[in-house]
C-alpha cells in the first residue's frame, strides 16, 4: 500500500512538471484570437516607408518590417502564405487600429517613448533597429548644421516620434524654424525637393534611401551631422499580454541565434538533420520544448528561418548590401561584430 502511495505521488509530479514545462496562454491573449483565426493582421505602413515597407510595381510588399510581419506568421502557422494580411494604416492611426483589434501587432519601426509606454496602454518588445534622427538640406543653401536653417521651414512626418524629437531639439538649441507635416511618405519627401522646406528630417536610413533618390542628384544635398535623437524601435502589442508579447520577443531572438549560429534558410534542412548541438536541436524543432513553452509548435523557429531566413538575410536584401540603399548595420549588428544585439539563453 505504501509503495502504491509512492506511485501515484510520483505520477502526480511527473504530470505536474509536465504541465510546468507547456504555456498556458490566456484566454484573453491576442494570441489564441490569432491562433483560432487562422490568420495574422500585421500593420502596414503606406508602402512608402523605404526599406522597411514598401509596395512594388506588382503590389507586392517587401521591406524589414514586412519580413518580420512574414517571420511571425511563418512561426504561428508554418508559412505566411494565406495566413497572413498586411494592414495599411497610417502613423496616428497604428496605436487605436492595435487598441480596437483592427490589427494585431505593429510591426511599423515604432520609437519606444515614456508617453506610449505609459499612457497608451501599449507594451514594446525588445528593440530590433536603433536609428539616429537627422536632418537633409539642399546643398544650394550652404548650411552645415541644423541651426542654419534657423528662419526657414522643416519637413517632418507627422504624428510620428520624429516630429516631437524635432520640436524638442528646436526649443533646446533655441532654434525658430517653422514646421511642415505630412502625413505620407511620398508627400515628405516630394514637398522637400520641391523647395517647398529648407530641410528634411526623418530617421537616418530613410534620410539615406531619400538622398539616393533625389530628382536632381545626391550630389545637392547634404545630411547634416546633428543627431536630434537615437531612437529604438520596436514590435508594439497591447499592455498586458505577456504571451503576445513573449512571442515578440523569442521571434526576434530567434532571428539573432539563427544568425549567431550560421543558420541560413539555405542550410536550415542540413542543420536541423544534424544539429551540431542540444540546443540547436531545440531550436529547430528536433527536440521539444522551444514552441511548446510559446504556445505555439516546436517547429516554429525552423519554419521562420525556413521562410525568411536570419536576421542578417533580412536586414542585408531589405536595407543592406545586397539593396540599393546599402547601409551599414553598424550598431543595429550582433554584439559579436561590434553591434548591440544578442540573442536570449535557450535552456
Amino acid at each position: 500500500m505504501k509503495q502504491k502511495k509512492h506511485l501515484m505521488l510520483a505520477t502526480t509530479l511527473l504530470a505536474g512538471f509536465a504541465t510546468a514545462g507547456s504555456a498556458q496562454v490566456a484566454e484573453d491573449s491576442r494570441l489564441g484570437t490569432v491562433l483560432e483565426r487562422g490568420s495574422l493582421l500585421c500593420s502596414g505602413h503606406n508602402g512608402s516607408f523605404q526599406g522597411f515597407a514598401e509596395v512594388d510595381d506588382q503590389g507586392n510588399w517587401k521591406g524589414v518590417d514586412i519580413d518580420l510581419c512574414r517571420a511571425l506568421a511563418a512561426g504561428l502557422f508554418g508559412t505566411s502564405e494565406g495566413n497572413l494580411e498586411i494592414v495599411p494604416i497610417s502613423w496616428a492611426q497604428r496605436w487605436p487600429a492595435l487598441q480596437s483589434g483592427d490589427i494585431d501587432v505593429v510591426i511599423k519601426v515604432s520609437g519606444w517613448t515614456q508617453s506610449r509606454d505609459t499612457e497608451l496602454n501599449l507594451a514594446f518588445s525588445r528593440p530590433y533597429f536603433i536609428g539616429a534622427f537627422q536632418a537633409m538640406s539642399r546643398g544650394e543653401l550652404g548650411a552645415q548644421q541644423i541651426a542654419d536653417l534657423a528662419g526657414g521651414t522643416i519637413c517632418v512626418a507627422a504624428g510620428t516620434s520624429t516630429e516631437r524629437a524635432l520640436a524638442t531639439y528646436l526649443e533646446t538649441k533655441d532654434i525658430d524654424a517653422e514646421l511642415l507635416t505630412y502625413e505620407n511618405g511620398d508627400e515628405l519627401r516630394n514637398a522637400y525637393f520641391e523647395g517647398r522646406c529648407d530641410g528634411l528630417v526623418e530617421w537616418a536610413p530613410s534620410l539615406a534611401a531619400s538622398r539616393a533618390d533625389a530628382p536632381d542628384g545626391a550630389e545637392n544635398h547634404t545630411i547634416l551631422p546633428d543627431v536630434i535623437a537615437l531612437e529604438a524601435e520596436g514590435i508594439v502589442v497591447p499592455e498586458g499580454d505577456d504571451d503576445w508579447l513573449d512571442v515578440q520577443n523569442w521571434m526576434l531572438s530567434s532571428l539573432w541565434f539563427a544568425e549567431m549560429e550560421g543558420i541560413t534558410s539555405e542550410n536550415v534542412d542540413d542543420v536541423r538533420a544534424d544539429p551540431p548541438s542540444e540546443t540547436v536541436a531545440k531550436f529547430l524543432g528536433v527536440s521539444p520544448g522551444y514552441g511548446e513553452r510559446l504556445g505555439l509548435d516546436d517547429d516554429w523557429a525552423y519554419n521562420m528561418i525556413k521562410e525568411v531566413g536570419n536576421f542578417s538575410e533580412l536586414y542585408e536584401r531589405n536595407i543592406g548590401a545586397g539593396s540599393r540603399y546599402g547601409l551599414d548595420r553598424g550598431i543595429n549588428a550582433l554584439y559579436t561584430d561590434g553591434g548591440v544585439f544578442y540573442p536570449m539563453i535557450i535552456d
